[in-house]
């Protein structure tokens, strides 16, 4: 994770001690046994999801028969994102503690390539056939500023908004709801409230302890809806500067604070618990406790057999709408993509056996096993256009449509200090300790530390 200014992270200090601290145990470093491929993973708090590891397990079976002789050693990293991000960057400071492959959120990915921490892929990419296979956008999100690839994608996403249809016909709602306006949208939270009680009308993540999150589900679903869908309007590439805060960005901020002033969302102590989206997943939404969820596509995986916490009935129980624009101007909906990606540390010990796993990762038969386990979408042509995989999940056309009106987050090495400013300013508004104006002057301060005064305003 990214580090502000030293002023404003005693905690991060203190993560990084921990993770430090946690990191220890992991051994002697992934050039320990020239014949083990150590791969680090984001694991689950959820202790019933077990999604990546049976995934990850199953592809260790069919990799170490293959390879006679060669092992792979699975190392999970159990923490909220945030954490998560903070110490998988600790281990990639030292030979010693960095595995041979690491799993690599895009919006992190140019700040640990800017650090050094990360091997340029493309000598192996070169080589690959399949690597012809992935979408442009996709390997954009894994390539520095340098022109070099740095990871290999597992897939991407979209974002938009989840509802009970149960809750909504308490409240008498609409089965096949599909607001054209955010006000549409607090108005369906405020009816819930008004008609459903005990019910949390909506759900939108903020402040620093939900992390990117916060960011992207919550506040980018929103700012990139107040524009005309066109120009970015967190990064100007004209001038290739950072956008303080306008209209557009007062107005998100103002939406949360309606939220959280209004009592539609959850109570401020939940909403700022880490784990809250672990909730929201196991609990509140299939317990028909939450009317409307904005969040992400990948959240079936959460439900499907094996789980821990099945919900087949999730489809039936579920409406899907698209996030409208602020005013309902073009094109209508707004959705962000991000995703993650398989990276090899600079620092890794077994890089070429590290590279021979991803290749039995991304055959298409496991390629395509991946996206379906985890309810992500496709990035591989030759996947997507199978009618196999479109087919197998409800969701999966209605959050591939939205690709089409997506919006990536600005993959610049500051990414991640402007993710943690605008995080702060949510959460200033949440708990009513800053005015919009007030949360939108701190974040202008804070985003010319975060990019040395890169600023411009629009």
């Amino acid at each position: 994770m990214p580090v502000r200014p030293t002023v404003r992270f005693t905690a991060l200090f203190a993560l990084t001690a921990l993770a430090s601290t946690t990191l220890a145990a992991c051994g002697s470093g992934s050039g320990s046994d020239p014949d083990t491929v150590k791969v680090s993973f984001k694991q689950s708090t959820d202790n019933s999801v077990k999604v990546m590891d049976t995934y990850l397990g199953d592809i260790k079976k069919q990799f170490e028969k293959a390879n006679p002789g060669k092992k792979v050693e699975l190392v999970p990293i159990k923490a909220p994102d945030s954490e998560y991000y903070t110490k998988l960057q600790q281990m990639l400071r030292s030979p010693k503690t960095a595995p041979d492959l690491v799993y690599e959120d895009t919006f992190l990915i140019n700040s640990d390539i800017t650090s050094g921490y990360l091997k340029p892929l493309d000598e192996y990419l070169a080589e690959w056939k399949d690597w012809g296979q992935f979408i442009d956008t996709a390997k954009a999100a894994a390539r520095g500023e340098d022109g070099k690839t740095y990871g290999v994608p597992d897939g991407t996403d979209t974002r938009g908004l989840w509802f009970s249809k149960d809750v909504f016909a308490k409240a008498g709602l609409p089965a096949d709801w599909q607001p054209k306006t955010w006000d549409e949208v607090l108005d369906a939270a405020r009816t819930i409230k008004e008609k459903v009680p005990g019910v949390t009308p909506i759900n939108v993540y903020t402040g620093k302890p939900a992390g990117e999150a916060a960011t992207m589900q919550g506040f980018e679903m929103l700012l990139y809806g107040t524009g005309d869908g066109g120009a970015d309007p967190l990064y100007d590439k004209g001038s290739k500067k950072w956008i303080t805060a306008g209209q557009g960005f007062k107005d998100s901020l103002a939406f949360v604070e309606t939220v959280y002033k209004e009592k539609l969302g959850p109570e401020v102590s939940d909403a700022l618990d880490p784990n809250f989206g672990t909730k929201v997943r196991g609990e509140l939404l299939p317990q028909g406790k939450l009317g409307i969820a904005l969040d992400g596509s990948w959240l079936p995986q959460d439900w499907l057999e094996g789980s821990g916490h099945e919900w087949p009935e999730w489809s039936k129980e579920l409406g899907l709408a698209a996030m409208p624009t602020q005013n309902g101007q073009a094109p209508g909906r707004v959705s962000m993509s991000g995703g993650w990606t398989w990276a090899i540390p600079a620092k890794a010990g077994n890089p070429d056996l590290a590279f021979e796993f991803i290749k039995t990762m991304q055959t298409k038969a496991n390629a395509q096993k991946w996206y379906i386990a985890n309810s992500g979408i496709a990035v591989r042509k030759d996947v997507a256009s199978d009618p196999a995989y479109v087919a197998a999940q409800p969701g999966i056309k209605f959050f591939t449509d939205l690709v089409a009106d997506t919006h990536y987050r600005p993959a610049y090495p500051a990414y991640p200090k402007v993710s943690v400013a605008i995080q702060e300013a949510m959460e200033g508004v949440t708990t009513g300790d800053k005015s919009v104006e007030e949360a939108a002057r701190d974040y202008d301060e804070a985003l010319k530390e975060a990019t040395d005064n890169q600023v411009v305003s629009k």
